[in-house]
């Protein structure tokens, strides 16, 4: 069957799953094994004609109370999240041959694990690590949000303008994240960084710097703002390199034109 999808990356070993909804709701259901998780499937499919994507329970766990709660749990958490660099969360639904689901937006684009593979870093991408991940983790931790820890599977670039969009955050809200909360996000931001400089074919010592700096002992950082602000620092200083050497050109130039 040729396939004329739309929407999020399907990997090779994507699953066509026929759907059976005389409604005319639901259409073209895909399981997407990359995307996987402990107790979730995840899906994209067409509602109402439009790709969106589907969160649901493996069918061993979906008529347990307790993970039925978890799932309801996640939604009413990722509901409230407002974030451009977090997929949104639409609706609670239940889908047929899929059962109860989280429905979210399509993301159409590509992993940072399958960027990584396939040796397709960009100078954009790592500024978008350097950036908008780091927004997409202070706005979690300002949400008190305790999550699995972030990897290369969970963050999506999107195809046209490798927007960064993490697909999976909320699973539990607290009244205040722990030191341990917050320290596990900062490494885990330092274990990616550091897999994408491995997979670079530049050496970049400040951003290496950073990134031990998320694991190391004593001296790490404390928050996200701390690391943000360290990046930032980074980010001024390659502008300041950058404007005196065009400066420099400029005088240059202009020494020569007046000869």
């Amino acid at each position: 069957m040729e396939k004329k999808k739309k929407g999020a990356y399907i990997s090779k070993e994507e699953k066509y799953i026929p759907i059976d909804d005389p409604s005319g709701k639901w259409s073209e259901l895909y399981l997407l094994p990359e995307w996987e998780e402990d107790i979730y499937n995840v899906y994209t499919v067409k509602k109402h004609g439009k790709w969106v994507m589907l969160k649901a329970l493996k069918p061993q766990y979906a008529d347990i109370p307790e993970y039925r709660e978890k799932l309801q749990k996640e939604f009413d958490i990722r509901y409230n999240l407002c974030h451009p660099n977090i997929v949104m969360v639409n609706d609670l639904d239940i889908v047929p041959g899929v059962g109860m689901a989280i429905i979210t937006d399509d993301v159409y684009g590509y992993s940072l694990r399958r960027l990584i593979d396939e040796r397709r870093l960009t100078p954009q991408i790592v500024h978008r690590l350097e950036t908008q991940l780091l927004d997409a983790m202070e706005y979690i931790q300002e949400n008190h949000i305790s999550h699995v820890p972030i990897t290369p599977e969970t963050i999506i670039f999107t195809e046209y303008n490798e927007n960064l969009k993490l697909t999976n955050v909320g699973y539990d809200q607290k009244d205040e994240l722990s030191e341990q909360d917050t320290r596990k996000d900062i490494a885990s931001y330092g274990e990616i960084l550091n897999e994408v400089l491995d997979n670079l074919p530049s050496n970049l010592p400040k951003l290496r710097r950073i990134a031990k700096k998320c694991s190391d002992g004593e001296n790490h950082y404390r928050t996200v703002a701390d690391l943000q602000l360290d990046m930032e620092r980074r980010s001024s200083s390659q502008l300041y390199i950058i404007l005196c050497c065009f400066i420099v050109i400029m005088a240059f130039i202009l020494i020569w034109l007046t000869l």
